[in-house]
């Protein structure tokens, strides 16, 4: 194993991943990679179709740099939700096939803290998030599987008062 190790955040849409990411990435000196961030970055926030291509192509890019990075010995951290459990298993796979050391984090949000969130960002309508809609919020609640306690290595709840 190489001395730099992947820290994966798991969570929903609008959940606190961001906030909680930064926290981590000053305690951690480590480097945040995150496909949202890069697809806004060169896209609208509307891709439609394209959506699903555009974002497996930005996540397999973003497993590949993380790979250097960590070759080098500089931390990564991954957030981009891994809302399935099979995208869970081949995040794991595909670094600890590399001998990279992961570390998973969850950020369960109670549902009241959750639309807290969502109505407070869509406030904001701030460069770099997606505005989440009915639809969006929906299908994130249908397609997220709350992760097992065997997949993740650390939870940080979120309540109402955003801690």
């Amino acid at each position: 194993m190489n001395q730099a190790k992947v820290i994966l955040i798991c969570g929903k849409i609008c959940c606190g991943k961001s906030t909680y990411t930064e926290m981590l990435r000053r305690e951690k000196r480590a480097v945040v990679l995150s496909y949202d961030e890069l697809t806004l970055a060169l896209f609208d926030e509307f891709l439609g179709d394209s959506h699903e291509r555009v974002t497996q192509k930005a996540q397999t890019y973003l497993f590949q740099k993380a790979a250097e990075l960590l070759e080098v010995d500089i931390p990564v951290i991954l957030e981009w939700g891994f809302w399935t459990k099979e995208s869970r298993t081949e995040a794991s796979r595909f670094f600890r096939e590399r001998g990279f050391e992961t570390e998973w984090h969850y950020i369960d949000i109670s549902e009241q803290a959750w639309r807290r969130n969502i109505q407070k960002r869509n406030q904001a309508q701030t460069d770099g998030a997606y505005f989440v809609d009915e639809n969006l919020a929906r299908k994130c609640t249908e397609l997220f599987e709350v992760p097992g306690p065997e997949e993740i290595d650390f939870c940080h709840q979120v309540e109402l008062d955003g801690q």
